[in-house]
């Protein structure tokens, strides 16, 4: 139902203001009563009690509240736009209203977001968008289909310009996904959002396959399995706090340095509990999250995927009270390995980091990358060259602690001096080398070990040249001679030696030939 526009003939400015004031109720009821007792009772909040979640009190200035089309008469065509702050922030939103024809897009709920998107990105401010929609709306054709076009189109030009969140709080299907693929972050809630091409019915039909919502495109799926989301919550206020604590550690456009808050943790403090968290034993396990705990502000790492290729952390954290952004290997899972998923996975956050002024600190410790079939086939030198080409295009300060393997390509990718790396530091417990000493005794010692004279005289003396290997190689001090390591420290001393690189590499400049653009392995 539209707007009742009449009897603003008479009565004055007195009767003109109480008519605007009732105009604003009308729209604000979206799809009236039963439609928002409907959207309660999946379990969802309405799109305004979103944003009142997420927006600081009495900050949201919505615009086009009364816009509405031939398709969807009700004021605001189902998506709710306007700026506000959250803690003290500016930002832009779009939050759209499943209550309205159910969130469907047509080609004014199009012009609404485009028209956030453009402005946000004109004033430097983030954007995010609060997905709840059936998809495009079906009675405007392809006109709306055009509308998804503009949205991704204006996407494309705002990414590294501002940062991009998407919220994904009910469906999102068919080409309506793209939008949110290319943003910077994607949350989603368990249980109640879905993301996903085809549906199950489609899928059924074409592929005789079943498959509920859940596996096919809920939180969990694309949190673990694809890689598509990067946060998951078990409810919607959740998820609205996630997206608060993730915009304390981003800026709000290109141009701007990452915010600084005072954490009151002492920059000089060292731990104690470093000097022993490596393992005597090379091949035992160790969890870099503990490390991470200890060097960085206490409570201040905000981890991005970490149900994706957990073999790679990455995320956020402060050292000093400043943002930086953290990559480091996890020996806890895979020996800390690269492969395909953790490749795409570093070089995405490392970009994202890059884009947007936020120092790189790399936490390393990789026997390399996952041998094997299944990974040559499907690509795994490409995609390691994605990270690499990150860490190689990427001109923010980047700093590198070494803790144990720093083996072959891997040494290399992670960081290295020869790829960019400002303030390359190591423990004494590192292992900077080609390869492990098994490996490399079997080659560069296969004669002798052939002529051993049995397999206990072998095992003897495969045994004796390891050694020897491990004393010649399997230390950081020759990576340290050649001026590949700044320092080798003590690992008590990280988080002092970090803040104090950070401090002095900060106002880092790098001047790269002029081009349009590189053209990364894709």
């Amino acid at each position: 139902m539209g707007l009742d526009y009449r009897d603003l003939g008479g009565g004055g400015t007195e009767r003109r203001i109480q008519k605007l004031k009732e105009l604003h109720e009308q729209a604000s009821l979206g799809g009236g009563s039963k439609a928002i007792d409907k959207q309660h009772e999946r379990k969802k909040l309405t799109a305004r009690e979103r944003l009142a979640l997420l927006l600081d009190e009495d900050s949201f200035q919505e615009f086009d509240k009364f816009v509405s089309s031939n398709s969807c008469p009700t004021p605001g065509d189902g998506v709710i736009t306007g700026f506000g702050t959250v803690n003290g922030k500016r930002i832009g939103v779009f939050s759209q209203d499943f209550t309205v024809m159910g969130g469907s897009l047509g080609r004014a709920h199009a012009n609404k977001i485009c028209k956030i998107q453009e402005t946000c990105t004109r004033a430097g401010l983030p954007l995010i968008g609060i997905n709840d929609s059936g998809g495009a709306r079906i009675q405007e054709g392809v006109i709306s289909l055009g509308g998804y076009a503009d949205i991704f189109y204006r996407n494309v030009q705002a990414s590294g310009v501002i940062p991009q969140i998407s919220a994904i709080m009910g469906p999102c299907a068919g080409g309506a996904v793209y939008s949110p693929a290319l943003t910077d972050f994607v949350f989603m809630v368990r249980d109640t959002s879905f993301m996903f091409l085809t549906g199950p019915d489609v899928i059924k039909e074409v592929l005789n396959e079943e498959v509920t919502f859940e596996e096919l495109g809920g939180a969990l799926t694309h949190n673990q399995r694809s890689g598509v989301a990067h946060f998951q919550a078990k409810n919607e206020l959740e998820c609205i706090n996630d997206i608060k604590r993730l915009l304390s550690y981003v800026p709000g456009n290109n141009l701007e340095d990452p915010p600084f808050h005072d954490t009151g943790d002492d920059p000089g403090r060292r731990e104690e509990r470093l000097a022993t968290v490596i393992p005597n034993d090379p091949n035992k396990p160790y969890d870099m999250k503990e490390i991470l705990s200890l060097v960085l502000d206490r409570d201040s790492f905000f981890e991005v995927q970490s149900l994706f290729a957990p073999n790679l952390i990455v995320g956020f954290g402060r050292l000093g009270g400043h943002s930086i952004g953290v990559v480091a290997n996890q020996p806890r899972e895979l020996a800390g390995v690269l492969d395909i998923n953790s490749s795409l996975k570093g070089a995405r956050f490392i970009r994202f980091c890059d884009a947007f002024n936020i120092p790189i600190v790399t936490f390393q410790d990789v026997p390399g990358f996952l041998p094997g079939t299944n990974q040559e086939w499907m690509g795994v030198i490409k995609h390691g060259a994605k990270l690499l080409y990150a860490y190689c295009e990427a001109t923010v300060p980047k700093l590198l602690v070494t803790t144990r393997k720093s083996y072959g390509g891997a040494y290399c990718v992670m960081s290295s001096r020869q790829v960019g790396g400002d303030w390359n530091l190591a423990w004494p417990t590192a292992e900077v080398a080609v390869m492990g000493s098994k490996g490399a005794v079997k080659i560069t010692r296969r004669r002798e070990l052939n002529e051993a004279g049995g397999p206990e005289a072998m095992a003897k003396l495969a045994k004796q040249f390891e050694d020897e290997y491990k004393g010649e190689y399997l230390h950081p001090y020759l990576a340290a001679e050649v001026g590949y390591l700044d320092e080798v420290i003590d690992p008590r001393d990280t988080r002092p030696r970090l803040i104090s690189g950070l401090e002095m590499i900060k106002n880092k400049v790098i001047n790269r030939p002029r081009r349009k653009h590189g053209n990364i392995p894709l």
